[in-house]
């Protein structure tokens, strides 16, 4: 049962997450509050993991989570169920793009569309922050993990007003925030 629910709850998220793979966290955090499968600490581990490892970001969190939920058997399901909206849905436009691509409904639909994965991809990005600096739960200044904030700061300004590691690439400043994170406990 436990794999039909977890297929059923990312088929939804991959049906409804326009936009990437930040587009799911809206939905995964409602699913941690309804199922309790994972807690906001758990997401920020599931994010935090997804973004250092290769791969696309919602995938890598549908496999954690049904790993977390269900094993081996579970990550395969939730990855296949995140998956398959997806599959569907190329398929079908692909049938019909071609004698439809000319249509101006057709045209207004994929513009329309833009917006909405704009706001679905901010709404994901102040979750990251809060999750990341607040812990998910900002009530006051006293729940701030300041750590966190002076990693962020400190990154910000290598990465944009040092000129020595301005160029460096990305990949070698997850592997530093992943250290530090490991060395500083959070």
């Amino acid at each position: 049962m436990i794999y039909l629910q977890l297929f059923l709850e990312f088929f939804k998220t991959g049906l409804f997450a326009v936009g990437g793979g930040l587009a799911t966290l809206p939905f995964l955090e409602d699913m941690a509050l309804r199922t309790g499968w994972f807690t906001a600490a758990q997401l920020a581990d599931m994010i935090a993991v997804s973004e250092s490892t290769p791969g696309p970001i919602g995938v890598n969190m549908a496999t954690y989570v049904g790993f977390v939920t269900g094993g081996i058997p579970g990550a395969v399901v939730a990855t296949l169920g995140l998956l398959t909206p997806s599959v569907i849905v190329i398929l079908i436009v692909a049938a019909f793009l071609k004698a439809f691509r000319e249509n101006r409904f057709v045209n207004s639909a994929f513009y329309g569309l833009r917006p909405a994965s704009t706001a679905m991809v901010a709404s994901a990005g102040v979750s990251v922050v809060l999750i990341a600096f607040f812990g998910g739960n900002p009530v006051s200044l006293a729940a701030v993990d300041w750590k966190a904030v002076i990693l962020a700061a400190v990154l910000l300004v290598l990465t944009r007003w040092c000129k020595p590691t301005k160029k460096l690439h990305p990949i070698l400043f997850i592997l530093a925030s992943a250290i530090v994170g490991i060395l500083l406990k959070f």
